[in-house]
C-alpha cells in the first residue's frame, strides 16, 4: 500500500518513481536525525508548478518541545515564508541558519540541504529550530540518559552506506578511538579543519594534536556522559562538546558547531536594537509634544468646532504615539497588537470619556505579533472607532455604557471588532463628508487590505474589520 510520502508526490509533484524512492529512503531516517539535533526535521518537494514546495515528510523530536502543534504533511511552503527553502531548489546549494515562517505562523530558524538525484534537485531536508529561544540554549545539544544510547548506538555504527546521516547533521562530527587517532570525521569536519589552515586531513592523526581546545583534555570530564566548551580560534567562535561512548572500540565522538555568525548577528541585533529603540522613542516623543500643542490650543479655542477638530487630530497623533512606544520598548519591528489596542483603550478613556459617563471598555482575545506598518494602522482604525463610540452612541442621556474589544486570529486571517452597546444610528444617513470614518475605510481597504462591516440598531454598534495573512495550505492526505 502506498505511504504518504508516495501519494504526496505522485499528485502534486513531477517526480519519477525512481526519484520518490529516494524521497522515501531519506524519510526513514528523519526520526533519528530530530532526535539527535533536537530539532524538527522535513522533507520538502517541489509541487508542479515548480514554484511552491509541498511538505512530504516530517519528523518531530522526542526529547524537547516541538516547534509546532499539529502536523505540516500535506501543506504547501510558501517562498516569502520559507527563503531558505527556495534558495536551495534554486541553486541547489546548502543554506544554513535563515529565518522562516511556518505554517502556523510562528517564527523558526531553518537549515536546509538539498536531496540529489543524479544532476536534479528532487527536494530538501530541513531542519528547523525555535528562533524564540534563548541564543545560548539554541547552541548547545541538550542529551539525556536515553539520547545517549541513540547517539552512540548511531555513531559507532557509521558506514560508507550510511555516512551520508552525519553530513545532514549541521555540526562537525569526530570519532576518537581508544587509541587516540581520528577514526572518523564526516564533510563539516574536514572542511572546518581546512579552513582553519589544517593542509593535511585530520583522518588518523592523533586527536590530542588536532585539538581546538589545546592537547590539554582535564577540561573533558571522563565519567561524565556530556562535557562541552566555547573556543575562539581563527577569528572563528566554535562550541566543541564531547560524547563519551566507549563502544565499537569508540573512546568518545567529538561534535563542533561554528557559531561565530550568530555571535556576530547577537552583536549586530544589540546594536540594532539600541538604534531602534532610540529611533522609537524619539518618534514618541516628538508625537506627544504635537499632541500636548494641540491639546493646549484647543483648551484656548472658543469655537467648539475648531476644538473638536484639535480633540480629534490630537486622538489620532497619540494613537500613532502607542505603537511607537510599544516598538520603543521591545528594540524591534514587532509588537503584540492586545498591548497595542490596550494602550488606546487607555489613552482614549483618559482623554475622552466624559466625566458624567460610566463607560466600561474591555479588549479580549488573545494578541499576536504584527509589524510597525500594521500595529499603526490598526490602531488608527479602532481608535477613531472607540472615540466615536465614546462621543456619540452613548449622548442620549445614559449614565452608563459598555465597549467590548474582540481579537480573533487563527493564523491566516485577523479580525478586530469594537462593539458598544449605544443608541445605535441610520447606517444610510452617515454623512459623506465624515472625516473620521472616512479614514477608517481607507486604512482598512488600502493599508490593510482588508474589509469592513458595519451593523447597528438601537441596541448597539459593532464595527469590525479583517485582514488576511499570506499562507496557503492544501488539504492534508491521510
Amino acid at each position: 500500500m502506498p505511504d504518504t510520502i508516495e501519494i504526496l508526490c505522485k499528485n502534486y509533484t513531477n517526480l519519477t518513481d525512481e526519484e520518490i524512492e529516494t524521497i522515501k529512503k531519506i524519510g526513514v531516517g528523519l526520526q533519528t536525525m530530530a532526535n539527535l539535533e533536537d530539532a524538527d526535521f522535513f522533507i520538502d518537494c517541489l509541487t508542479t508548478d515548480e514554484t511552491t514546495a509541498i511538505v512530504v515528510a516530517e519528523a518531530k523530536p522526542q526529547n524537547v518541545p516541538s516547534s509546532y502543534k499539529k502536523t505540516v504533511v500535506g501543506l504547501l511552503a510558501e517562498p516569502q515564508n520559507e527563503p531558505a527553502v527556495a534558495r536551495t531548489f534554486k541553486l541547489g546549494l546548502p543554506t544554513k541558519q535563515m529565518k522562516a515562517v511556518t505554517q502556523e505562523y510562528a517564527n523558526v530558524i531553518q537549515s536546509v540541504e538539498p536531496i540529489w538525484h543524479g544532476e536534479r534537485v528532487i527536494g530538501v531536508l530541513i531542519e528547523e529550530k525555535n528562533a524564540e529561544e534563548n541564543s545560548e540554549m539554541r547552541d548547545r545539544i541538550r542529551f539525556t540518559d536515553q539520547s545517549y544510547a541513540k547517539l552512540a548506538n548511531v555513531l559507532t555504527r557509521l558506514d560508507e552506506e550510511s555516512s551520508w546521516l552525519a553530513d545532514c547533521i549541521d555540526e562537525a562530527v569526530i570519532l576518537v578511538d581508544m587509541e587516540g587517532y581520528v577514526s572518523y570525521r564526516n564533510k563539516i569536519a574536514r572542511n572546518l579543519y581546512q579552513k582553519l589552515g589544517y593542509t593535511v586531513d585530520i583522518l588518523g592523526q592523533p586527536y590530542c594534536c588536532i585539538a581546538l581546545h589545546g592537547s590539554n583534555l582535564e577540561w573533558f570530564d571522563q565519567d561524565a556522559n556530556y562535557s562541552g566548551i566555547e573556543v575562539n580560534t581563527a577569528d572563528l567562535t566554535l562550541t566543541v562538546k564531547q560524547i563519551s561512548l566507549k563502544n565499537n572500540n569508540i573512546d568518545f565522538a567529538v561534535m563542533i558547531q561554528d557559531i561565530t555568525h550568530i555571535r556576530e548577528k547577537e552583536k549586530e541585533l544589540i546594536l540594532k536594537s539600541v538604534a531602534v529603540k532610540e529611533m522609537h522613542h524619539r518618534v514618541k516623543n516628538s508625537l506627544q509634544t504635537i499632541a500636548s500643542l494641540l491639546r493646549l490650543q484647543g483648551r484656548r479655542t472658543k469655537s467648539l468646532e475648531a476644538k473638536k477638530v484639535l480633540d480629534e487630530s490630537m486622538n489620532r497623533i497619540l494613537a500613532i504615539a502607542s505603537t511607537h512606544d510599544l516598538l520603543a520598548k521591545v528594540g524591534v519591528d514587532q509588537v503584540n497588537i492586545r498591548d497595542v489596542l490596550e494602550n488606546i483603550k487607555d489613552n482614549t478613556l483618559r482623554y475622552f470619556l466624559k466625566p458624567a459617563m460610566d463607560v466600561t471598555v474591555d479588549v479580549e482575545g488573545a494578541g499576536f505579533q504584527v509589524d510597525s506598518e500594521i500595529s499603526t494602522s490598526v490602531a488608527l482604525v479602532v481608535s477613531e472607532l472607540l472615540h466615536n463610540s465614546l462621543q456619540y452612541a452613548f449622548d442620549d442621556g445614559r449614565e452608563n455604557g459598555k465597549i467590548d474589544i474582540k481579537i480573533e486570529h487563527n493564523g491566516r486571517q485577523s479580525r478586530i471588532s469594537v462593539t458598544d452597546n449605544g443608541k445605535g444610528f441610520d447606517i444610510n444617513s452617515i454623512k459623506e463628508d465624515s472625516l473620521g470614518l472616512s479614514i477608517v475605510f481607507s486604512i482598512v481597504r488600502d493599508r490593510l487590505k482588508g474589509t469592513i462591516n458595519v451593523s447597528s440598531s438601537d441596541s448597539g454598534t459593532s464595527i469590525a474589520f479583517d485582514f488576511k495573512n499570506k499562507i496557503t495550505t492544501i488539504d492534508n492526505v491521510t
